[in-house]
């Protein structure tokens, strides 16, 4: 289709390549994502697979579009919670890509009730600083939601070792998609090192932004930040990036400063085994 690969649309940067323009773009509208191509998803008062997507000319259902591509049909997907470059279609595409997966995934921007974005209390392999969730019962947002099938969340959690994943019960965290039902419940990554907070208020640090600016921000308020990772930026992406011990020192740095809040408000695991998005409605 003309015009609808990433690159054609600005959303081609991957961040576990370019970690300074972490989180990526999101996408901003209904889509599936196919290869390096986005189509537009139209949204319908039905279910999810019969959702209209549009390929040039040609508009189809979701999930006939799914079939022919050798693809999971969406009720057979589990839909995940997106806080971060998750959301970033490049992100994802690499992911799959680089295991070998096919990279096919509706992604919906969903508007979510009680969670919050901060900064995970960890330092990532590419550098950065990544989004985490948090329990906030007053937020709400949009937030994207990829539909998964078990190969791909397979991959996506394996890339997610800082994180454990737990399902998001609809009736406690409404999940209210462009157009039909509400979502009966959805799964998220919650970072097993809690997340910053900002000593200038105590609440959680804002994820999920720029993060250049989040660098210059931590840089700015610890000077054994300063020393191990500044003074910059890009000086921080090159020594972390390049060293676990780095990496490790500099989370022990935001403990120590007395950063770091346990996130404890949200679900724990379930104990149930992954469940689908048509297990999932309610």
């Amino acid at each position: 289709m003309t015009g609808r690969r990433l690159r054609d649309l600005g959303l081609h940067s991957v961040p576990l390549r370019r970690p300074l323009d972490y989180p990526g773009r999101p996408v901003r509208e209904a889509c599936l994502l196919r290869g390096d191509e986005l189509l537009p998803l139209r949204a319908r008062e039905g279910a999810l697979g019969t959702w209209r997507v549009v390929d040039g000319g040609a508009t189809g259902e979701l999930d006939g579009v799914l079939e022919a591509l050798g693809a999971a049909p969406a009720g057979r997907r589990h839909p995940v919670v997106a806080v971060g470059s998750n959301a970033s279609p490049a992100q994802i595409a690499h992911k799959l890509g680089t295991a070998g997966v096919p990279a096919v995934v509706p992604m919906v921007p969903v508007t979510v009730r009680g969670i919050g974005v901060g900064c995970s209390a960890h330092i990532g392999r590419a550098g950065y600083v990544a989004a985490a969730p948090y329990a906030d019962p007053d937020a709400e947002r949009p937030l994207v939601v990829g539909w998964l099938d078990p190969a791909q969340m397979a991959v996506v959690d394996a890339s997610e070792v800082h994180y454990r994943r737990v399902l998001l019960p609809g009736a406690a965290y409404p999940m209210t998609p462009p157009a039909g039902p509400r979502l009966g419940g959805a799964y998220v990554y919650v970072s097993r090192h809690g997340v910053l907070l900002d000593p200038a208020t105590g609440r959680p640090r804002p994820g999920g932004g720029d993060q250049s600016a989040l660098l210059r921000a931590l840089l700015a308020a610890s000077p054994r930040l300063r020393a191990l990772l500044g003074p910059d930026p890009a000086a921080w992406i090159r020594r972390a990036r390049n060293e676990d011990a780095v990496r490790e020192l500099g989370a022990r740095i935001f403990a120590e400063e007395g950063w770091v809040r346990a996130e404890e408000g949200l679900p724990g695991a379930s104990g149930q085994g992954d469940l689908s998005h048509a297990e999932l409605s309610p």
